[in-house]
C-alpha cells in the first residue's frame, strides 16, 4: 500500500498497517466547543458580511469554513498544520458575522478558543515567532514602547522616513516591517510626557466616581484623546481616577491567542482598580474595551482571579456608552461656522463586539450644526483588527482603501472614528490617495464643543 498525502488535511496512512498516523490537533485545553460548532447550520449568510472572504474569496477564508476546520480537527479528520492556520490567521476577528448570523452562532468564542490552540500547537516559521515577538514585547508594554520613540522620532525628524516611503525600500526587505512604519503616527515632544494626574475632580456637582484607562498606544500616539476624554468626563460631573499601576488592557495579545501574557496584563489592569471604589471603569478605544469586558471568560480558569474578574468586566464602560446613559449636562457650541458634515466610522469591536452604534451617533448629534451621514458598508472591517494589518497587509491594504472610499463617498468633512488602530488605518489610506479630511475621535469634538473651539476645517473632496 502507498502512503498518501492530502495537502490540506494532511491525512498520512501507515504503509504497513493501512490506519490514519496521529496527527497534530488541538490539545485538551479550551478546544473550540463542539456544541456551539454544531449551532453553525452552513447557511452562508455570513459570508457578504466576511471582510477576509470578500477579499480571499475562498470558503476556508470564511466564518463557515473555519468551523468546519474547527470541527474536522476536534474529530481528528485533519491536522493543524499550515494549510490550515493560514485560513485561521486570515481572520481578522471583527465579528460581523456574529451580528449577521440568523443562528445566533458564537464565532466569537469559536476563534478566541481557536488562536490560543494554534500558539501552543504549531510551529510557525522563525521569521514570523521573530516579528511576533517584536510586536507583543512591546505594543502591550506602554513604557518600553516609550523607549522607542526616541529613535523613532530621530526617524521622522532627521528626514529617514520621508527616504524610506519615496523607495519604498522596506517592502523589498519585508513587507510587513513596510506595513508597521506605513501607520507610524508623527511623533512629537507630548508623545513623551505622562501629565494626568491620578485624581482629577469633577467640575460643579460631582455625579459620579470613574476611573479612566489610558491603553498603550493610545497613551503614547493619541494622548490628545485621552486628554479630551478626562475634560469631557469632568465637565459633565465625573470625578476621574486614573491608577498609575495600570498597563496594557490585554487586546493586542488576546485577539492572537497569546493567552498567558493576556491573563497577565488582565490581572495587573484589576489590581489596578481594587481599591479606587470607582462606578464605572471608562474606555475610549474599541478594541480594548471588547477585551476588558472579556476578563471572566479570559480569567475563567484562575481561582484568585475568577470573581474579580466577572466584576470588573461587570463594571467597564465604553465613554459613549457611559455618557449616552448618564447623559450630558454641559452647553455644547457649534464646531464651526457653517454646518459640519461627520460621518462616523462604526469600529468592528465597538459594533460587533460591544453592540453600541446608536450611543456615539446621538453624542455626535447633540453637538449644534453636526450633519451625520451613513457611509454603504458601514459594517465592514476597515482592515486594522488589533495588529492584523501588520501580519497581513495585502487583507487590509484592500479593506483600507475600500473603507475610505466609502466614506469619502458620503461626501462629509470630517471622520469621526473610536479606536487608535482604525483611526490609524484610515489615516494611511486617506494619505494613500492623496486626501486631506480629518480623522477625531468623538471625544475630542465634545471636547471642542463644550469648550467652545471652532475647527477648522478642510476637505479636498
Amino acid at each position: 500500500m502507498q502512503t498518501s498525502e492530502n495537502p490540506l488535511n494532511n491525512h498520512l496512512l501507515d504503509p504497513e498497517t493501512g490506519s490514519i498516523k496521529n496527527l497534530k490537533g488541538f490539545d485538551s485545553q479550551h478546544p473550540p466547543d463542539p456544541k456551539l460548532i454544531d449551532t453553525c447550520v452552513h447557511c452562508g449568510f455570513c459570508l457578504s458580511t466576511c471582510p477576509s472572504y470578500r477579499v480571499i474569496g475562498k470558503e476556508m477564508d470564511s466564518p463557515r469554513g473555519r468551523i468546519y476546520l474547527m470541527d474536522a480537527i476536534n474529530e481528528g479528520e485533519i491536522a493543524l498544520n499550515t494549510a490550515t492556520v493560514e485560513h485561521f490567521d486570515s481572520c481578522l476577528g471583527c465579528l460581523a458575522c456574529v451580528t449577521t448570523c440568523p443562528s445566533g452562532v458564537q464565532y466569537d468564542k469559536l476563534i478566541s478558543a481557536t488562536r490560543p490552540q494554534v500558539e501552543r500547537n504549531y510551529p510557525r516559521s522563525l521569521g514570523d515567532r521573530l516579528y511576533r515577538k517584536l510586536i507583543f514585547s512591546f505594543f502591550p508594554y506602554p513604557h518600553r514602547l516609550r523607549w522607542m520613540l526616541v529613535p523613532l522620532f530621530l526617524y521622522q525628524l532627521l528626514g529617514v522616513q520621508k527616504f524610506v516611503r519615496a523607495t519604498k525600500i522596506l517592502k523589498y526587505i519585508s513587507p510587513r516591517l513596510a506595513a508597521m512604519e506605513s501607520i507610524l503616527p508623527k511623533i512629537t515632544l507630548k508623545s513623551f510626557r505622562d501629565d494626568l494626574p491620578t485624581v482629577i475632580p469633577a467640575q460643579g456637582e460631582k455625579r459620579y466616581r470613574v476611573g479612566v484607562i489610558l491603553g498603550c498606544v493610545q497613551r503614547l500616539f493619541f494622548s490628545p484623546i485621552n486628554e479630551a476624554t478626562v475634560r469631557v468626563l469632568t465637565a459633565n460631573g465625573c470625578e476621574v481616577v486614573i491608577p498609575k499601576s495600570q498597563g496594557c488592557c490585554a487586546a493586542l495579545p488576546h485577539h492572537q491567542g497569546q493567552e498567558e501574557q493576556a491573563k497577565a496584563l488582565a490581572r495587573q489592569m484589576i489590581d489596578a482598580f481594587a481599591e479606587t471604589g470607582v462606578d464605572a471603569v471608562i474606555i475610549n478605544a474599541a478594541g480594548c474595551g471588547h477585551t476588558l469586558k472579556e476578563y471572566g471568560h479570559l480569567l475563567q480558569d484562575d481561582p484568585e482571579y475568577r470573581e474579580k474578574a466577572q466584576a470588573f468586566a461587570a463594571n467597564v464602560k465604553d465613554v459613549q456608552e457611559f455618557l449616552a446613559t448618564v447623559g450630558l449636562t454641559t452647553k455644547l457650541s457649534p464646531l464651526s461656522e457653517k454646518p459640519l458634515t461627520l460621518v462616523y466610522q462604526d469600529a468592528c469591536h465597538l459594533l460587533h463586539g460591544q453592540k453600541i452604534s446608536v450611543q456615539p451617533r446621538q453624542l455626535l448629534r447633540q453637538i449644534p450644526g453636526v450633519q451625520l451621514r451613513e457611509p454603504i458598508d458601514a459594517a465592514l472591517c476597515c482592515g486594522s483588527a488589533g495588529v492584523y494589518n501588520m501580519l497581513q497587509p495585502d487583507v487590509a491594504d484592500e479593506l483600507g482603501q475600500q473603507k475610505v472610499q466609502n466614506l469619502l463617498n458620503t461626501g462629509a468633512n470630517l471622520i469621526a472614528s473610536a479606536n487608535p488602530g482604525c483611526t490609524l488605518q484610515i489615516s494611511k489610506h486617506l494619505k494613500l490617495q492623496e486626501k486631506k479630511i480629518s480623522v477625531m475621535h468623538p471625544m475630542e469634538l465634545l471636547d471642542l464643543a463644550i469648550r467652545g473651539i471652532q475647527l477648522s476645517v478642510t476637505s479636498d473632496q
